[in-house]
């Protein structure tokens, strides 16, 4: 059996890399037009990578907030579902529910869901989870304090790093052939969209299309 000291040490590692990517956000984010102060914010209340990357991009280009919001919240949803799985394993009262939610995402499921006992499922997820968190806003603000001073962003191509950035972070979740397909279906809908919609419109139907098609997997796969 993998011993506690293990999974802390585990956990840890992938918090420093993956909350070390914070500095991208912040520096795209504030080089696109956000505040440093808004920037924080996102990073303190959304805290989930897709969603905050998909949130400037589309504000950098001249989208609604409205949009962008609800775009992050359509890829931010994955998150419910995960807590749905987690339940039964952490089996935490109300109140630690209530507090732990927020730090629902896909690298603390990945480091609680692979565990043998309860024990260890608690501390692959909080481990990984707050070390993310914590490392994140940290990064967060001093990538929006880089950021602030760059400027414009087409000036060094920040506005592509944008895209180049969500990519990255979808990539790893495309593993199978289905998740492969799923994408490329959403991403043809808002391309052929984009022409015809105003901004941000297209990410949002897309999505929609995407999450559509993947429940209807899911549902045939358990009939």
């Amino acid at each position: 059996m993998t011993s506690d000291r293990s999974i802390v040490v585990d956990s840890l590692g992938v918090g420093l890399a993956t909350g070390a990517c914070g500095v991208s956000f912040g520096a795209i984010s504030t080089a696109s037009g956000l505040s440093v102060l808004q920037t924080c914010l996102i990073s303190l209340l959304v805290f989930t990578g897709a969603s905050q990357f998909a949130f400037v991009g589309i504000v950098a280009s001249g989208g609604n907030p409205l949009t962008g919001a609800l775009t992050a919240t359509l890829l931010g949803s994955r998150n419910l579902f995960y807590g749905v799985s987690l339940a039964p394993r952490l089996d935490l009262d109300p109140l630690a529910r209530l507090a732990s939610a927020h730090v629902v995402i896909d690298e603390s499921t990945a480091m609680a869901v692979t565990r043998d006992t309860r024990r260890q499922a608690r501390l692959g997820f909080y481990w990984t989870g707050i070390s993310i968190f914590v490392l994140w806003n940290l990064t967060t603000f001093v990538g929006a304090l880089a950021g602030d001073a760059i400027g414009d962003p087409r000036t060094y191509g920040l506005d592509a790093a944008v895209g180049a950035a969500f990519l990255g972070l979808l990539w790893p979740r495309l593993a199978t052939w289905k998740g492969r397909i799923v994408a490329l279906v959403g991403a043809a809908v808002a391309l052929g969209l984009v022409p015809v919609t105003s901004a941000g419109l297209p990410i949002v139907l897309g999505g929609g299309v995407a999450v559509l098609l993947g429940m209807l997997w899911r549902t045939r796969a358990a009939s």
